[in-house]
């Protein structure tokens, strides 16, 4: 014998059925106007290989011999061209690399000295020099006095990387669609980073700097007379060819 369903536990299920077939129904209808973004390479070398300012060391490396008692004179222009350069870039104080339990600690201890005098003479302060001992990992290399300081620097790259090959190929993307190879343009920002002297350049212009005005009053001058306010190069004929066989 089959046991008899109420009406209304029926009407129930049907309304029930009925909800789930809708949202079912407007379910599948669902759609987004979203456009799911992928990575990509940029096509632009500038966006693939940015010039990016970051912090960086300048150093100059004094080699010093077991029996030598001072810098050469080459090595203490090294040193007073450093000091010069600090003041305009220098982003903190000059560490001095002395070494130490080496042959030739005695005589670097005195180059450094030398080196320290002479960076005092060019106005770097006491402060602004800081000693650090080292004792080198490998015995058989000569031991160096280094001194190094930080400063903002341009950088690019690394360049020379191959992630697609440059030969026809259906799987490179950017061969079908005569897009430039990964690599292209790095040599160039990396090379115009170095040549940069100074990296702010790259976010902001420099302010003018003032006019000279014995030289706008002497244009004035001329101009207020009725005078042609050129200026005459007398050494510009020199360069002429001579007129001898026309």
């Amino acid at each position: 014998m089959t046991a008899r369903i109420p009406a209304e536990v029926r009407r129930a299920l049907r309304i029930a059925g009925a909800l789930v077939g809708l949202a079912t129904a407007l379910g599948a209808c669902t759609h987004t106007d979203e456009v799911a973004a992928t990575a990509s390479i940029p096509d632009d070398y500038r966006l693939r290989h940015p010039i990016a300012i970051q912090e960086s060391n300048r150093s100059v490396v004094i080699f010093v011999g077991q029996s030598r008692g001072g810098l050469s004179a080459e090595q203490r222009a090294d040193v007073m061209g450093l000091a010069q350069i600090w003041l305009q870039e220098g982003t903190g104080a000059i560490v001095a690399d002395v070494p130490v339990g080496t042959p030739n600690a005695r005589a670097a201890a005195d180059a450094f000295r030398e080196a320290q005098s002479l960076l005092t003479a060019a106005g770097v302060p006491s402060r602004g020099v800081t000693l650090r001992h080292y004792h080198p990992d490998d015995p058989r290399q000569l031991a160096t006095l280094r001194l190094s300081y930080p400063k903002i620097s341009a950088v690019a790259g690394p360049c020379g990387l191959w992630p697609d090959d440059l030969g026809p190929s259906i799987k490179d993307k950017g061969y079908l669609d005569n897009k430039p190879y990964y690599n292209f343009g790095c040599s160039y920002q990396r090379n115009m980073a170095a040549m940069i002297d100074n990296p702010a350049d790259l976010v902001q212009p420099r302010p003018e700097t003032p006019a000279y005005t014995a030289r706008r009053s002497e244009g004035f001058e001329k101009y207020r007379h009725g005078n042609t306010s050129t200026t005459n190069y007398p050494e510009a004929d020199k360069a002429k060819l001579s007129d001898t066989g026309k």
